[in-house]
């Protein structure tokens, strides 16, 4: 504690010496869990809300990187070659300055944890608690690719770096590098940063003003999107050239006007925790009108009084566990925002009848191979738990499949308000689980609606009218039976059911609950990697069995009201 009390001294000095400004909080350490936190202090309630304030000067982007004296060169050739990307730049900058022994940054960088709850720091005993879940194969591949990139890239760049700074001693880890890149990930904000801020030159010459206050809310909010890490998704070059850049659909720096947008990590305001009740708000000040420091980040209360000593904690966005877990390292019991992710293996579309031509009408369609299904969708379902909160869907989903039926001679299924799946992902199942006398159907309706010479092509909406006149609900629903029965045994064949995890929770609840930290005998407390691995995939069961049950319900509709139509 007398070590962690001085490494946090350090830290607020820094802060203090670089322009921050603690106006009505504190930053205290909490626990070896949560690490150091930020705490409302007896000024908590200030007119204006404003808690604490950072210059943009003291953010860690890839800017700064770029413009860095130790790395700003060798990472300009590479950038400007395409070598490298927006966050490779921060994960190397990271990597390099945690081993050097004069870093400026080292009250910043000697306050962020040393190691981290994702599935990447866990033991091999604690990884295969995910076995069955989709981030046991993503953490696999995700700690693979990291290795390439470390042996292939990463460990002589930083070896050669170190030595242009004059230390020729210090060794460099994979571990290293698999911590600068945890600290990008739980850390980074994605900030609408001035026009003027990211190009001072070029604001100059045009002589532009600006007054820009851009909400977090606005934002991907803390932290990026998992999508990216577990697809791998490269990025194109940065926009510190003034262009818009989009890698493969994953935006890092956007030119919007007098904003741009960067991913980048903020001392101080990146120690806020995040809570599903936020009782704050970061912000970005352009001119200095609400903080009075110009091209400064602030966070702002959004409570009209806190209690002294309260902890202060931020939304990170509506996340399910299975993006706490990956990004972050921890896990929300009964998560509101979980969902579960099913899909289609792209690979397996060879191996089906006429793989061809239905591999062309799922191109035609925009088709979506995998669909993400919230947990409030169940609240619109055939089971709700409670009654629906947002009534006004059924009717949009009424109109949609009413379109769907643009010959007339299918009838809207009576259920269509009760069904819960996107329609996007119910086409591509039923272009997959199509019979050849729908193919050919598809074709005649696509062929009248077009002509033969073929003047035009179809649009993927009228595609996929023609499917559903053709298909059905029968075929799409009884494949998403299939796939949800897949996913239920994957998950179950190493760790059981849900009530298996159920049963593994409660006695961890006993076994703390009856003797804290101190466990005598045979009884042992689980690590809170092994928890947070259990949490998530009942959580993650749950859904499943909750979804199965609506898909079946679905199905043994559909093929009731084709039976009785056809009669």
């Amino acid at each position: 504690m007398e070590e962690a009390s001085a490494r946090l001294e350090r830290f607020l000095q820094w802060l203090q010496v670089n322009g921050a400004e603690l106006r009505a909080c504190n930053i205290k350490y909490c626990h070896s869990n949560k690490g150091s936190a930020v705490y409302s202090s007896n000024h908590a309630s200030a007119s204006d809300g404003v808690l604490l304030v950072v210059s943009l000067n003291l953010a860690i982007t890839p800017m700064r990187v770029l413009q860095d004296p130790l790395l700003g060169s060798e990472c300009r050739a590479m950038f400007t070659e395409g070598e490298v990307d927006d966050r490779f730049l921060m994960n190397l900058f990271l990597t390099v300055e945690r081993l050097r022994k004069n870093s400026s940054w080292k009250p910043y960088l000697d306050m962020l944890p040393t190691t981290f709850g994702n599935p990447l720091w866990f033991t091999d005993d604690e990884l295969l608690e995910l076995r069955g879940t989709t981030l046991y194969r993503a953490t696999e591949l995700q700690k693979k690719s990291l290795l390439s990139l470390y042996n292939g890239k990463v460990k002589d760049l930083v070896k050669k770096l170190l030595v242009l700074d004059g230390d020729s001693e210090s060794e460099v880890s994979f571990d290293d590098f698999l911590w600068a890149n945890s600290v990008f990930w739980t850390r980074a904000l994605n900030i609408p940063l001035p026009h003027s801020f990211v190009f001072p030159q070029i604001n100059e010459i045009q002589d532009n003003s600006l007054s820009m206050e851009k909400s977090s809310e606005a934002s991907t909010g803390h932290g990026c999107s998992k999508e990216d890490m577990i697809n791998g998704k490269d990025v194109q070059k940065s926009e510190v050239k003034g262009k818009d850049i989009e890698g493969n659909g994953a935006e890092l720096m956007s030119v919007q006007k007098d904003t741009v947008w960067v991913e980048g990590l903020v001392p101080g305001i990146d120690f806020c925790n995040h809570d599903l009740k936020a009782s704050a708000t970061w912000e970005v000040d352009g001119t200095g009108s609400v903080t009075g420091v110009p091209f400064s980040m602030y966070l702002l209360s959004v409570q009209s009084s806190f209690s002294i000593e309260k902890e202060i904690c931020i939304s990170y966005g509506n996340k399910g566990n299975e993006e706490l877990l990956y990004l972050y390292g921890f896990v929300i019991d009964n998560n509101p925002d979980d969902y579960l992710m099913v899909h289609y293996p792209v690979e397996a579309i060879e191996s089906i009848p006429f793989s061809d031509s239905k591999s062309q009408l799922l191109e035609a369609q925009k088709a979506e191979m995998r669909c993400l299904l919230p947990k409030s969708l169940l609240d619109h379902g055939f089971f709700p738990a409670g009654s629906p909160k947002d009534k006004g869907k059924d009717t949009c989903k009424v109109d949609q499949t009413c379109n769907y039926s643009w010959s007339g001679q299918r009838k809207t299924p009576s259920y269509v308000n009760k069904l819960v799946f996107p329609e996007i992902f119910l086409t591509t199942l039923r272009t997959i689980a199509m019979r050849e006398d729908e193919l050919f159907k598809v074709s005649s309706l696509l062929e009248e609606l077009v002509g033969t010479g073929g003047e035009r092509q179809p649009s993927d909406a009228e595609v996929r009218a023609a499917v559903w006149e053709a298909c059905g609900d029968s075929g799409a629903l009884q494949l998403l039976v299939d796939l949800l029965h897949v996913k239920m045994t994957d998950l179950e064949e190493y760790s059981g059911t849900e009530d298996c995890d159920t049963a593994l929770l409660e006695q961890e609840a006993h076994i703390t609950g009856s003797s804290g930290d101190t466990v005598n005998g045979s009884c042992k407390k689980m690590s809170r990697n092994k928890w947070c691995s259990i949490v998530y995939r009942r959580g993650q069961k749950q859904l499943t069995r909750l979804f199965l049950k609506e898909a079946e319900h679905a199905l043994q509709l559909s093929l009731s009201e084709e039976s009785a139509n056809q009669s």
